[in-house]
């Protein structure tokens, strides 16, 4: 399969890539219609191309030019709706649960046994303590998204009593809150923190059983867009397929979330050229930049992906892999730029700073206030996080064999079937999943958090 008509390799049947003409060393392998590197000798006609002989040609930060590029695609009213739940701010959830955040990873243990007590769902991390700087404002804003989250029909704020972000700070940074659903407690300042706790939760659960699903416009809902476990088919595939479900989803007036910053490098100027405008454009610049310089302030290339997982799949460098996986941002305009912590502001496209490390990726994703994630993976993986994680295959042999971790499959794209018919399908699911349909890592009970981290632990 020829994916552009400027390409100079091929995809065959294994994912991988072989040469359609004779590529000599030092000349461009294009793939996608875009450079993925340089050969490092000369290929000959139908060789593979792999890591024996192509090389990334990524450096350091750069120097960029904005170039607008508008695709077109124009605000459409739609009849679609979902069934959910309206919260006291105006917001919307896609569930209604009951959630034990930690303020505090020493409270891990007391959290689980209030779990498996009282079925509310507990998030263990070992954060909140003996941090400094960044890496605690970024603990504190990511559990902060959490506690406002529209799915959660009711949180329980589990402190020890002595730690750094403590629940006197975690009030103050939450600001305005719905104290009917939301309830504090110091395990230090209690005798029986577990009879406590759980007489909060079933509190939180009486309220949260009032609730009542209702019919919510397809505007109201906000994605996340992830990939983990790529593999040749991500970019011809699924990544395509999300990317077209997320611009439907915008026309509609909806929003979604794309992180994954270093799966940008080599493909962000395919994410400049939209940006709605100059200061946008400006704040891309800046991600992409911040983000390569904490790669070398740690003394790491800046190319030190795809994983092995990856290449074992046909990927060989990360400009092949970022072109793959910015296909997910389909073509809308680029809206916004968010750091971490931060909430969705606005509809459309926005960029969430952060790493690709799918755990951290997706409680990042999921703190900004997205209702659920569309996760693609051509290798498969069971992860889920703390809403629902909806997994999608690139390629038919993973959908058949792990059918336990996979919701959806995107396959039949690679043989021809129209990405329109699979985006209509698609978006059916993900309007059932809105409504209340478990996804696989829920049914599993697959949910966990993990909270990017990148200075020094006291």
């Amino acid at each position: 399969m020829q994916i552009h008509p400027r390409d100079n390799v091929e995809v065959r049947d294994d994912g991988h890539k072989y040469a359609l003409s004779h590529i000599r060393a030092g000349q461009q392998v294009i793939k996608y219609g875009f450079p993925i590197g340089h050969a490092t000798a000369d290929i000959e006609i139908g060789a593979h191309v792999h890591t024996h002989n192509l090389k990334t040609a990524l450096a350091g930060p750069c120097t960029y030019t904005y170039h607008k590029k508008d695709y077109g695609l124009a605000r459409e009213h739609s009849a679609l709706c979902f069934d959910g739940y309206l919260r006291e701010n105006g917001e919307v959830g896609i569930r209604n649960d009951v959630w034990i955040i930690n303020t505090v990873g020493c409270v891990n243990g007391i959290a689980q046994t209030l779990a498996a007590r009282t079925g509310a769902f507990s998030f263990p991390h070992p954060y909140g303590c003996s941090q400094l700087g960044d890496d605690h404002r970024v603990t504190q804003k990511i559990l902060c998204g959490m506690i406002r989250h529209p799915n959660a029909g009711g949180v329980l704020v589990l402190g020890l009593g002595c730690e750094n972000n403590n629940i006197a700070q975690m009030r103050a940074a939450l600001g305005r809150i719905d104290t009917r659903r939301v309830r504090f407690l110091n395990c230090q300042d209690v005798e029986d923190e577990i009879e406590e706790g759980i007489r909060l939760i079933r509190e939180l659960q009486a309220i949260s059983a009032t609730d009542r699903r209702v019919s919510v416009p397809i505007s109201a809902l906000r994605l996340g867009l992830k990939c983990g476990g790529s593999d040749g088919y991500s970019g011809i595939s699924a990544n395509p397929l999300v990317g077209s479900l997320s611009d439907r989803l915008i026309t509609y007036g909806g929003s979604c979330v794309l992180t994954e910053v270093p799966e940008m490098f080599g493909a962000e100027h395919l994410l400049m050229e939209r940006c709605r405008d100059r200061a946008t454009f400006e704040k891309t610049v800046a991600l992409i930049n911040h983000f390569k310089a904490y790669f070398t302030r740690h003394g790491q290339p800046i190319y030190e992906n795809p994983s092995p997982g990856n290449r074992d799949g046909g990927i060989t460098t990360l400009e092949e892999k970022s072109l793959g996986c910015v296909q997910k941002g389909g073509r809308a305009p680029v809206v916004d730029v968010l750091d971490y912590g931060d909430r969705v502001r606005c509809d459309g496209l926005s960029l969430l700073d952060g790493p690709g490390n799918d755990i951290v990726a997706v409680t990042n994703l999921m703190a900004t206030g997205v209702h659920m994630i569309l996760f693609t993976t051509g290798r498969g993986t069971p992860l889920g996080g703390a809403v629902p994680t909806l997994k999608i295959s690139t390629n038919r042999a993973l959908y058949e064999k792990k059918r336990n971790w996979i919701d959806f499959d995107a396959s039949p794209i690679l043989d021809g079937a129209p990405i329109a018919t699979l985006t209509d399908q698609l978006l059916s699911q993900v309007l059932e999943v809105a409504s209340g349909k478990e996804t696989r890592n829920e049914i599993n009970g697959y949910r966990e958090i993990a909270i990017f981290k990148d200075g020094v632990t006291l």
